[in-house]
């Protein structure tokens, strides 16, 4: 997607909101959009997702795209159910797929339970859940998200933060603004700065291997997922000589995983060690904070794209282990 020279503003005589924003936008990139209250960044996410047209240049090359926006009509005279059914539709999503994608996201979100309620009773809560079902049941290619965070309960942002990992993962792009500075920290690939009416472009962590696994099925991905793989030493595995050489390990750093899918991890191809110890049956429910994967480098791809995949867990850090290591080491780091 490319912004040409975009801009906005809201009458003739009125102040530019947005001035003069040419940037490329790739595929499989998380973009986050930092700036003071009433620097425009909500009317940039807008643009950006269709909602609005710009005063003066052009957005090309729009994938398709979905927009949760800051504040949610709530107010709306629609169950919560019915209004996922008429959003499905102009998604394009019909019959036995519209109440499949409806039910899924009703689920993922917590809101079952609440989806036969008229929007106008539910909390706010409630209806940013809706908010986020509605945007992500066509499974976008451009998701943008204005502080959609913002009263969710702990396991809808848990819920959230999966979906954007997913995205990134099949290739899209997904453009946030939210208010906690720690929000995807370390998996950010650009952040953009909007003051003044203007946009800085800054590399965000992941643009030295912050967030390796974000756009793993794209090129982007690819390519972030290959720079990782090249720090750490892994590849073609052929030494100067031309023989074979030792196998570079990656360190992967997560969060929001349970203790008793540690086990899961232990076993999975290409895992050397697992960080804290796989836990005990009487503390598997217990929530770990962070855990640490030693992998061999290459299957580290394959790793990072599945762990993308579990409900509630995050990818904190990737980066290359201190040394070398077999292709079947006994000890590792």
């Amino acid at each position: 997607m490319q912004l040409e020279s975009v801009s906005k503003r809201y009458g003739l005589r009125q102040p530019w909101v947005v001035r003069n924003v040419s940037q490329e936008v790739a595929a499989g990139r998380l973009i986050r959009l930092e700036g003071p209250n009433g620097s425009g960044k909500s009317t940039l996410l807008r643009i950006m997702a269709g909602a609005l047209m710009p005063s003066v240049g052009r957005v090309t090359g729009r994938p398709r795209a979905a927009y949760v926006p800051e504040r949610f009509p709530g107010g709306l005279g629609f169950s919560a159910r019915e209004y996922l059914h008429h959003m499905a539709r102009i998604h394009g999503l019909s019959g036995p797929a519209a109440s499949t994608a409806v039910a899924e996201w009703l689920d993922r979100l917590g809101a079952t339970d609440y989806a036969s309620a008229p929007l106008r009773t539910l909390s706010k809560g409630m209806c940013q859940k809706v908010a986020i079902a509605q945007a992500l049941l066509s499974r976008p290619h451009l998701l943008v998200l204005d502080e959609a965070w913002t009263g969710l309960d702990q396991a809808a942002r848990g819920a959230l933060d999966a979906a954007v990992g997913e995205r990134l993962a099949d290739g899209g792009t997904v453009l946030f603004v939210d208010h906690d500075p720690a929000r995807l920290a370390g998996q950010v690939d650009e952040r953009w700065q909007l003051a003044g009416a203007a946009v800085r472009y800054l590399p965000g962590a992941a643009g030295s291997g912050g967030r390796a696994a974000g756009g793993g099925g794209s090129a982007a991905g690819r390519t972030a997922l290959s720079e990782v793989a090249e720090a750490a030493g892994v590849g073609e595995h052929v030494g100067p000589d031309g023989g074979a050489r030792a196998e570079a390990a990656v360190i992967i750093e997560l969060g929001g995983l349970e203790a008793g899918s540690l086990r899961q991890l232990g076993v999975l191809d290409g895992v050397l060690s697992v960080w804290p110890e796989p836990a005990s049956d009487d503390e598997s429910g217990r929530l770990i904070e962070l855990a640490r994967l030693t992998v061999a480098g290459s299957h580290s791809d394959a790793i990072l794209r599945r762990l993308l995949g579990w409900d509630g867990v995050h990818v904190a850090s990737v980066r290359a282990a201190s040394g070398q290591y077999g292709a079947n080491p006994e000890v590792a780091p």
